[in-house]
């Protein structure tokens, strides 16, 4: 009987908890009725047998037993009825919790698939993100007037003051590298309610040194481009110079694009960076000092190394809603010292440019930047013309002044496929003091036009071919022209 009572216990569903109460009820009421019955029996026995008092002794006991199997089971049935009533009020509770809460998990569940994915690693309690691309650039070019040496920069991407002068022969090389791919670690680390940053990034194409066999292993030196720390307004470390505005730079398949026409310089510096308006930023900086000059008669430039008053530069970043604006400054000391003589001058250059959104999307705009230096030549065009001439026969370091301007379009025909259109001029003077034998064979002029066309076929990948010609002129009129078709393929992660 207990075995039947918990299976049908067990069995019991939400439609059929009424009837098992009644069920339960009933026999609850019999078995409080068994005492009364089980003492009449008793009393009933003793008047039958009046004389049989053993007979009447063990009838009683075992009519004891029976009555307290029937207490027992009546306490059981007691326990079953109130386990039966909390289940059945457990059931309805649970139920009415999940009712309620689906609704709020459902709330929870789209917060945390519309929360943003983490990006990066922690190590210890820093932050670590890792970027860049890999980049693949064919090309096809064209020298009138001779040829570039193989496995140098002039080969890798547009340097105008590499394209051969002169009288021919023309050459036609072709190269194929993905040494400009790169990568960079962006570092963040809370210290004391503040947030301490860094960056590393580098790349193949610049390392000095030893290269690899393009007939075998094709293998690269990895070289430092940026490594800087800022924390709150300061950054301590190389990064572009303060000097330049690289919103200017176009989009091209090109390492730079447009060199002779752009500022264009990474190096140690301490930079100070603050608000002064709700779009506009100030940026002073410190810079790494160094001079890149050339004595009369040998264009050939050199690094001096004899610099011992840093670079100091200053640019005001604006951002209206309609594009980015930038003006900068520079104030330098131009230093030889050689064969037991030195010389120095002042340099200073001014720069302006900007950028103009013509659409909501920003993926078309316009970009320029104009560049007027006195004796700043290594910021302007990669070094095109010297800081300054050295003369030995006076001592002195002659000026040199240039101006330069780089201008760009980038019209999005559609969400994948963009159009860019560039152009960019350098023009150099020299002292009235020089004369012809002094810089015939200098850089005077370079120009360099160039269209491309990307398509993104998918997300983080740009396809582009592009079609430059570049033309060099020295101070004498020799000059010479470059004109290269490149492919480029890059995915940026």
């Amino acid at each position: 009987m207990p075995c039947e009572r918990d299976i049908r216990h067990d069995a019991l569903v939400p439609d059929q908890v009424g009837e098992n109460q009644a069920d339960e009820a009933e026999r609850f009421t019999m078995a409080r009725q068994l005492p009364r019955i089980a003492g009449v029996l008793l009393t009933t026995t003793a008047l039958l047998a009046p004389g049989s008092a053993l007979a009447q002794t063990a009838r009683e006991s075992e009519l004891e037993a029976r009555l307290e199997r029937l207490e027992s089971e009546m306490q059981a049935l007691r326990a079953d009825l109130a386990a039966s009533r909390a289940a059945q009020n457990e059931a309805v509770v649970v139920a009415q919790a999940a009712q309620a809460g689906t609704e709020e998990t459902a709330k929870k569940l789209a917060a945390l698939e519309s929360r943003p994915v983490p990006e990066g690693f922690r190590v210890g309690s820093t932050t670590v993100k890792m970027g860049g691309f890999i980049k693949l650039v064919a090309s096809h070019s064209t020298f009138s007037e001779g040829e570039v040496a193989n496995n140098s920069l002039g080969r890798d991407f547009y340097l105008p003051q590499t394209i051969p002068v002169g009288a021919g022969p023309s050459s036609t090389v072709q190269d194929v590298s993905a040494k400009q791919s790169r990568f960079w670690l962006n570092l963040a680390t809370d210290v004391a309610g503040h947030t301490l940053k860094g960056l590393v990034e580098a790349d193949f194409q610049t390392s000095p040194g030893t290269q690899g066999s393009q007939r075998t292993t094709n293998g690269y030196n990895l070289t430092l481009r940026r490594a800087f720390l800022q924390f709150d307004k300061l950054t301590f470390g190389q990064d572009w110079t303060t000097f330049q505005y690289t919103g200017a730079l176009p989009e091209t398949t090109d390492f730079v694009g447009g060199a002779e026409g752009t500022v264009f310089v990474r190096q140690p510096l301490i930079r100070y960076s603050a608000p002064v308006g709700k779009t506009a930023t100030l940026h002073l900086g410190v810079e790494n000092p160094e001079s890149g000059t050339a004595v009369a008669g040998a264009p050939a430039l050199v690094e001096n190394g004899d610099d011992r008053i840093p670079d100091f530069t200053a640019r005001l970043a604006l951002a209206p809603s309609f594009g980015e604006l930038s003006l900068a400054g520079l104030v330098r000391q131009v230093r030889v010292e050689t064969g037991g003589v030195a010389a120095d001058a002042t340099g200073w250059a001014v720069s302006g440019g900007g950028k103009l959104f013509l659409n909501d999307a920003k993926t078309s705009d316009i970009r320029a930047l104009v560049t007027y230096g006195h004796n700043a030549g290594r910021y302007i065009g990669l070094n095109f013309a010297p800081d300054a001439v050295f003369v030995p026969a006076t001592g002195d370091l002659a000026s040199v002044d240039e101006i330069a301007a780089i201008v760009a379009a980038r019209i999005a025909l559609s969400p994948v496929v963009r159009v860019n259109l560039m152009g960019s001029y350098q023009k150099v003077d020299y002292a009235n003091s020089l004369t012809l034998s002094d810089i015939g064979g200098f850089n005077k002029e370079a120009w360099s036009a160039a269209t491309n066309v990307f398509y993104s076929p998918v997300k983080n990948v740009d396809l582009g071919i592009e079609y430059r010609r570049g033309n060099r002129e020295l101070v004498n009129g020799a000059d010479g022209t470059l004109d290269r078709v490149e492919f480029a393929a890059k995915y940026s992660f």
